[in-house]
């Protein structure tokens, strides 16, 4: 603690022994990093320049997208400033905001995939009424809803932590999640409680949720014929894939912060980066070539940057 500015220091204890190869872990990093922006960010260009695809759909997809980005920068820049310092430090204050900002993303994700399932179910169950249902407004609503309920939420728990004494000044982490808990003198169940009631809130009812429109969408498909089924495989497979894909990412996230365990500092940052380094890449591969619609618009800025290049050389 910096007793004159009276500003608590905690240490970040998840970082391997970087010193020899510290440059070279920071490249490694910063590369990943550039490659999540540009990968995100060019899908979302594509939805915004194309008017075909300013359709619900692909706004949750450009909206999933902006998300991972703004996820990414919450965690990567304190990360590569921590592979070139001595000593891997930040501040509780913006501890706790990293920890804010990092759930209350998390918590979007999953609100957003539940709007995108939604709009495939209408679309897949209710063909005749997606044009009334899925309106402009509807869209907008799902859209702040998504990006508004997280934070409302988790702004209770960022300020009870706030106001909690504390007895541990070092996590085994790379960065702030609800390990935190573990610095406090003495257990909240107020805290416990209320972060179990915005767990089932922004994870469990979302999953749920999507797990009932994919059974009713699957029970549609089995039931129609053979196009329908190919419609829904290419709409439907990616939205499942980046669901199932995230949950057990949280889980793991949530589960083994509870659990005191004692790995390696190697395994344990390979192992907590994959949640900030499988989605954000993860998610515009996945959208980029299984979304048709987005395949074909990525394909022509490809052959079209490939055939500028080719004419200027």
């Amino acid at each position: 603690m910096d007793e004159d500015l009276n500003i608590t220091y905690i240490t970040l204890g998840g970082h391997v022994e970087v010193h020899k190869y510290r440059y070279l872990y920071f490249m490694v990093v910063f590369i990943v990093y550039i490659l999540i922006i540009c990968s995100n960010s060019t899908i979302v260009y594509l939805i915004w320049i194309h008017q075909n695809l300013h359709e619900p759909m692909y706004i949750f997809i450009a909206a999933l997208l902006i998300n991972s980005v703004f996820l990414s920068t919450n965690i990567y820049p304190k990360l590569l400033i921590d592979f070139l310092s001595e000593k891997q430090i930040i501040s509780y204050e913006a501890c706790l905001l990293q920890y804010f900002l990092f759930y209350t993303l998390i918590g979007s994700e999953f609100l957003l995939l539940a709007a995108m399932s939604y709009d495939r179910y209408v679309s897949i169950c209710k063909p005749l009424q997606y044009p009334t249902i899925m309106r402009k407004t509807t869209t907008k609503v799902f859209l702040a809803l998504a990006w508004l309920f997280p934070p409302c939420q988790l702004v209770g728990l960022a300020a009870m932590s706030a106001d909690q004494k504390l007895c541990g000044f070092t996590l085994k982490v790379i960065y702030c999640n609800n390990s935190i808990y573990k610095l406090f003198c003495v257990s909240s169940k107020a805290i416990s409680i209320y972060g179990v009631v915005i767990f089932l809130n922004l994870v469990g009812v979302p999953v749920l949720f999507i797990v009932f429109t994919y059974t009713r969408i699957l029970i549609v498909c089995y039931q129609s014929c053979g196009e329908v089924r190919k419609k829904a495989a290419q709409t439907c497979l990616p939205h499942l894939l980046v669901l199932i894909n995230y949950f057990f990412l949280i889980a793991y996230d949530v589960i083994t912060v509870r659990l005191e365990s004692d790995f390696p500092k190697t395994v344990r940052l390979i192992m907590t980066l994959q949640l900030v380094l499988y989605n954000p890449l993860f998610n515009p591969i996945i959208y980029g070539l299984k979304m048709r619609e987005i395949s074909k618009h990525l394909k022509r800025l490809f052959y079209k940057h490939v055939n500028i290049k080719h004419l200027t050389s």
